[in-house]
C-alpha cells in the first residue's frame, strides 16, 4: 500500500500508531501538533487503555469502548485483547455481543466489513469490490436470523462476524487485515426492529424461499469472482436454512458452519475428555441429546462418525442416541421431521414417542446428557439426580448460550451430583465451590476450535473443510484435557492458553487436510513452520 498522509494516516485502524509515533515519524508524517507530545510505547498504551476500559460501567459501554479502540488502532486493540484475554473475551465475544447485536443500530460508530442488502442483490460483485481491504483469508458472513438464543435481529447481525473475526486474530493469529465480517441484510421479521425509527437495516420483512435461495447464490457467485481462494464461514443462520445451505456449497467452496461444525468439534473434544476420565469408552455411551436443531444434530452427527472411527458399525452408532426435542423423543413415524432427524428418529422405543426429557432419562439411564435447545433449567434436580443415580461420572454439557438460556447452572449439577459431575458450558460461568475444592467450568465454546481452523486452512492451502479436519480439531481439543491428569480438573484448557491451543488445533487441522487430499503434501515440520510464518502479531512495524 502506498504511504499515507495525515489525516488519512491516523484514520487508518491498520497504521494508526496514536501516541506511538516516534519524534521522526511525526515530523515526516506531518503529524506534530496533532498529537500530544508524549510519546509512549505499545506497553504504555496497554495500560491506559486497559484503564480506561475497567471504568465502563456496563458489559455493553465495555463493549462499545473495544469497538472504538478496534476502529482506531488495530495493534493496540489485539495488544490489549491478548494480554487480558479472560476478561475480554466474553465483552468481545458471547454472552455481551448478543446485546451488542440487539444494540447495533444505537451503538453504530463507524463501518466495518460489509452489509449486502438484498435491494442491491444484482450488485453484489460492486459492493465486495468496496470493501476495504484487497486480499482475504476469512469471511464470516451472517443473515442475523439466529443471533445466539436471541433470535432475529436483522442487519444487526453483523456484530457477530465482527466478534468472531476479532478472535481468528487474537486468537488464531490471522492477519486482522486479511479478514471480512459480512451480514446479508434480508429484512427481519422482529417487529420490535421494523418499528423502531433508529433501525439501519432494511425494513422490510424476511425473504424466504426462491428468493432466498437465490440472493445466498448471488452471494457465493460474487464472492467466487471476487475472492475465489477465501475460507466462508457461516454464522448464526437459522435451522432451516443453516444445513441446507452447508450442503449446497461445502464441495463447491471452502466453507463450513460453525454452528453445526464448529460446536460440534468442540463439544466432541469436551466429551472425548470427559469419557477418559469416566472410563467408559466413546462406542460405550449413551448419550441424550435435548435439542433438535443445525446444532445439536450437527453435535450428534460429529460424535456418531467418531464412534464410527473407533469402530462401531453406522447403525450401531446411531443407535447410541436419543434425541428430544419441545415435542418430546424423535421417534419413526414423527410427521415434519428433517432428514437430519429422521436419522435418529427412533424405531424401537414406541412406548417413549414423544416422551418428555425426564422419562427418556428414567427409560435410557444415559451416560452422557448433552443441551442444545436454548430452554434454561431444562436439566432439572429430577433430571440430573436420576441420571447420577445410575452413573458413577456422569457427563453433562449443558451447551446452550447466551447464558440466560443455559440448561443448567454448573453450582446446582455439583450439587445434585455430589460433586461427581463431568461438565462444560456452552456460555462462561465462575468457578465453583464444592467441599473444599475450587473448580474451574470449562465452557465449551468454539473459539476452541474456530480460530484454529481459520489459521490451518491458510497454512496449508486447503480448497475445503472436511469432515475428517473437524474431527481432527476436536481431537487434538480433548488430549489436552485438564481433566485427563486431574480428575476433578475442567474437561478443556484454560482461555488463557487458547493461542497455544490454536496452534496445536490448527496443525491437526492443516495435516489432516492434507492427509484428506485438499491440501498440498507437506510434512507436519513444513505445515509447522508455516503456520509460525503466517501468525499475525500485534506489534508496531516500520
Amino acid at each position: 500500500m502506498a504511504p499515507l498522509q495525515f489525516p488519512q494516516i491516523l484514520e487508518d485502524p491498520l497504521r494508526n500508531r496514536g501516541t506511538a509515533f516516534t519524534a521522526e515519524q511525526r515530523r515526516v508524517l506531518g503529524l506534530d501538533g496533532l498529537l500530544p507530545p508524549a510519546i509512549e510505547t505499545l506497553e504504555q498504551q496497554v495500560t491506559r487503555s486497559y484503564e480506561v476500559f475497567r471504568r465502563r460501567g456496563t458489559d455493553l459501554d465495555k463493549y462499545v469502548n473495544l469497538r472504538t479502540l478496534q476502529d482506531t488502532n488495530i495493534v493496540l486493540y489485539y495488544r490489549l485483547l491478548i494480554d487480558h484475554l479472560e476478561e475480554v473475551l466474553p465483552i468481545v465475544y458471547t454472552p455481551t455481543v448478543g446485546l451488542a447485536c440487539q444494540r447495533f443500530h444505537r451503538i453504530f460508530r463507524r463501518p466495518r466489513g460489509l452489509t449486502l442488502s438484498y435491494p442491491m442483490r444484482d450488485r453484489l460483485p460492486e459492493l465486495l469490490r468496496n470493501r476495504r481491504q484487497k486480499d482475504v483469508d476469512v469471511i464470516v458472513v451472517t443473515d442475523g436470523e439466529r443471533i445466539l438464543g436471541l433470535g432475529d435481529q436483522g442487519a444487526g447481525g453483523l456484530g457477530i462476524p465482527i466478534g468472531k473475526l476479532a478472535l481468528y486474530t487474537a486468537i488464531g493469529g490471522l492477519d486482522p487485515g486479511r479478514t471480512l465480517p459480512i451480514v446479508l441484510d434480508v429484512g427481519t421479521n422482529n417487529q420490535e426492529r421494523i418499528d423502531d425509527p433508529g433501525y439501519l437495516g432494511w425494513r422490510h420483512e424476511r425473504i424466504a424461499g426462491q428468493e432466498y435461495d437465490d440472493f445466498v447464490e448471488q452471494f457465493v457467485l460474487a464472492v467466487e469472482q471476487e475472492l475465489p481462494d477465501t475460507l466462508v464461514q457461516w454464522e448464526d443462520f437459522a435451522s432451516h436454512n443453516a444445513r441446507p445451505i452447508l450442503d449446497r456449497y461445502r464441495d463447491r467452496i471452502c466453507t463450513f458452519n460453525d454452528d453445526i461444525q464448529g460446536t460440534a468439534a468442540v463439544a466432541l473434544g469436551a466429551l472425548i475428555g470427559a469419557v477418559k476420565v469416566a472410563g467408559t469408552p466413546l462406542t460405550e455411551q449413551r448419550i441424550v441429546m435435548l435439542g433438535a436443531g443445525s446444532a445439536a444434530i450437527g453435535v450428534a452427527d460429529e460424535i456418531r462418525q467418531a464412534m464410527v472411527d473407533e469402530g462401531l458399525s453406522e447403525d450401531d452408532a446411531r443407535r447410541r442416541f436419543w434425541v428430544v426435542d419441545i415435542d418430546g423423543l424423535l421417534t419413526k413415524g414423527r410427521a415434519g421431521l428433517s432428514d437430519a432427524q429422521e436419522v435418529y428418529a427412533r424405531e424401537d422405543a414406541a412406548e417413549l414417542a414423544d416422551a418428555p426429557l425426564a422419562d427418556v432419562v428414567r427409560a435410557v439411564r444415559p451416560t452422557a446428557l448433552i443441551g442444545l435447545s436454548t430452554a434454561r433449567g431444562a436439566f432439572t434436580e429430577g433430571v440430573v439426580r436420576e441420571m447420577a443415580a445410575h452413573v458413577e461420572r456422569p457427563i453433562v454439557l449443558p451447551l446452550s448460550n447466551p447464558t440466560n438460556r443455559s440448561e443448567a447452572d454448573p453450582r446446582d449439577l455439583m450439587r445434585w451430583t455430589g460433586g461427581r459431575v463431568l461438565t462444560a458450558t456452552g456460555s462462561p460461568f465462575p468457578q465453583v465451590e464444592y467441599e473444599g475444592r475450587t473448580m474451574r467450568v470449562a465452557q465449551s465454546n468454539n473459539v476452541y476450535v474456530f480460530p484454529a481452523v481459520g489459521m490451518g486452512v491458510v497454512a496449508a492451502q486447503a480448497a475445503r473443510v472436511t469432515d475428517p479436519m473437524m474431527r481432527a480439531a476436536a481431537r487434538a481439543v480433548g488430549a489436552l484435557s485438564p481433566a485427563l491428569t486431574d480428575p476433578h480438573g475442567a474437561l478443556l484448557p484454560p482461555i488463557g492458553e487458547l493461542r497455544a491451543v490454536s496452534d496445536h488445533v490448527a496443525l491437526a487441522v492443516a495435516s489432516a487436510a492434507v492427509a484428506d487430499g485438499v491440501a498440498p503434501h507437506r510434512s507436519d515440520d513444513d505445515l509447522r513452520e508455516r503456520i509460525r510464518r503466517a501468525r499475525w502479531t500485534p506489534e508496531y512495524r516500520d
